[in-house]
């Protein structure tokens, strides 16, 4: 008997139309409540907002186990690669998290399903914080920032 195939994340939201206009409506948001204004200034210190929608979209497509778009496009889905180069405070994921929350109460999304999608996303965020300064610089260790004071006296 074979196993019976378990039907996607994606599958169980509605399929990429669904996402799209989630991925559109997060977006959206982010644009126009305050609360997405940090993380606009840091979409913008990359390849902006417009180019996040699609790239957004590729990756939860495969992320929520349909078509891996953003695999095949860039040839990996390591979303700490993706944002290795972004300061990611806990408030940056909290509020990011905040506004999917929004975008899927406002699509009237519900179910079992997004509750596994949400708690999936709070892992991920939550996991992206780092400890990068405000221009993607890590923060020195103490023995390092203790030999750049000598080397000033």
């Amino acid at each position: 008997m074979e196993p019976v195939a378990k039907e996607s994340l994606l599958a169980q939201i509605g399929g990429e139309t669904v996402l799209r206009d989630l991925v559109d409506r997060f977006y959206d948001l982010i644009e126009t409540d305050p609360r997405g204004q940090p993380l606009l200034r840091l979409h913008f210190r990359g390849h902006g907002v417009d180019h996040a929608r699609g790239e957004q979209f590729n990756f939860l497509c495969g992320f929520l186990g349909g078509r891996r778009h953003y695999l095949e496009k860039h040839g990996h889905m390591d979303v700490r690669l993706m944002h290795a180069h972004v300061p990611i405070s806990a408030t940056d994921a909290e509020d990011w998290l905040a506004l999917m929350d929004r975008a899927i109460a406002e699509m009237r999304l519900s179910g079992p399903s997004v509750h596994r999608m949400r708690s999936a996303f709070r892992r991920v965020a939550l996991a992206l914080v780092n400890d990068l300064g405000e221009w993607g610089v890590g923060k020195a260790p103490d023995d390092i920032e203790e030999g750049r004071r000598s080397l000033l006296k």
